[in-house]
């Protein structure tokens, strides 16, 4: 019998395991919903918690299907696109992160790289 069996053999293990599932999986979401914005790997840290809930709740169980549908489906996507649209996309993706990049240093710090890489050349 499997540990996960095990416990939700009896009532009092099944809502314990429910409660602490929703716990550390809403807080694992959270954290990754908290880090979308930033560099790093936010979406991955989101479908964690989705993974992590998903073995007590049905409702995750479809969202992390869902999910991963789409994320396979936009990578087959991309896999059968030619160089320059591949190459396009890239850039678009790069743009976007520099651009987030870019802001989370200037409302963190109140620092614009911009201006600064420019007065750090002496091109300005």
């Amino acid at each position: 019998m499997r540990v996960l069996d095990r416990i939700r053999s009896n009532s009092t293990g099944r809502l314990a395991l429910k409660v602490g599932v929703g716990i550390v999986g809403g807080l694992v979401v959270a954290v990754g919903i908290v880090l979308i914005p930033f560099p790093g790997p936010g979406w991955a840290i989101v479908i964690l918690g989705l993974a992590i809930l998903a073995v007590e709740f049905a409702w995750a169980k479809g969202v992390l299907a869902f999910t991963k549908r789409h994320v396979q489906s936009w990578t087959h996507w991309i896999g059968r696109q030619s160089l320059p649209i591949r190459a396009l996309v890239g850039l678009v993706g790069m743009i976007f992160i520099s651009a987030v990049v870019w802001l989370s240093v200037l409302l963190s710090f109140d620092l614009n790289l911009f201006t600064w890489t420019l007065d750090f050349l002496g091109w300005r």
